[in-house]
């Protein structure tokens, strides 16, 4: 009997792929939209990129004109172009990595468009209560001329797009950074933050989990954390707590 036992369980290994080599043949089917954030183009995703690629996933990374449109048009330009060169692998599921303005957009692209094969969203600082920062900047009278729409509308004033869309409707995993635990610049949150959006800032209704990371905003999707956090929540719809010591749920 342990002899047929031990041959069964010896074909199997030789027939069953690794684990790791599992996840990585379902990635192959799946790709990930990444949306940079304001300022910013496709080149401040890029490393994340590369380990989404690196970890079987087929990818796109457009850059978007964030300066120049609102974010009702900001966010059919960005997401229809990710998801039309996501189409060309032809995948079975489509997933978003964002940061800051980047989730927004997906969360107003949703609120009026459907996504078929939409899987789950990870998002890295996102203003999903509207900015203090933003308010900040837009009510400094030198700077609204040169303040494109979309700073306005990231606020928390009657214009503010994040408080005006519901609950999100998809697998969402939200990183919040705790490099700072209170402004010391002008307009920045008094509160723990990433040194611009506020950890209260980013929570969302709807969403599946909520992680907080010692990292900054501005070069929070370069973190190695960060990176392996995005790719574990992305295969498994949840973050890893094995390697987190701080994390609220």
């Amino acid at each position: 009997m342990r002899t047929a036992q031990a041959f069964i369980i010896s074909l199997l290994m030789l027939v069953l792929p690794p684990p790791a080599l599992a996840e990585e043949a379902a990635a192959e089917q799946e790709c990930v939209v990444l949306l940079h954030g304001l300022w910013r183009t496709e080149l401040s995703m890029k490393w994340l990129q590369w380990a989404l690629d690196d970890a079987g996933f087929s990818t796109s990374s457009p850059t978007y004109p964030s300066l120049r449109y609102p974010i009702e048009e900001l966010a059919v330009r960005a997401v229809e172009q990710g998801l039309y060169e996501c189409g060309l692998h032809q995948p079975q599921r489509i997933h978003f990595v964002t940061h800051s303005l980047g989730g927004i957009l997906i969360r107003q692209y949703t609120a009026h468009h459907d996504i078929p094969g939409l899987h789950r969203v990870v998002m890295l600082g996102p203003p999903n209560q509207g900015s203090q920062v933003a308010d900040y900047v837009y009510s400094l009278d030198l700077l609204q001329p040169l303040s494109p729409d979309a700073v306005e509308q990231l606020g928390t004033g009657e214009n503010s797009v994040p408080l005006r869309l519901g609950p999100v409707s998809f697998e969402l995993g939200v990183i919040a950074g705790t490099a700072s635990s209170g402004g010391v610049i002008p307009g920045t949150p008094t509160e723990a933050s990433d040194g611009t959006v506020a950890v209260a800032e980013t929570r969302v209704p709807g969403m599946r989990d909520f992680l907080e990371l010692p990292v900054g905003h501005t070069f929070m999707m370069w973190s190695p954390a960060v990176r392996d956090q995005v790719v574990y929540f992305l295969r498994r719809g949840q973050f890893d707590r094995s390697v987190v010591t701080t994390v609220q749920p």
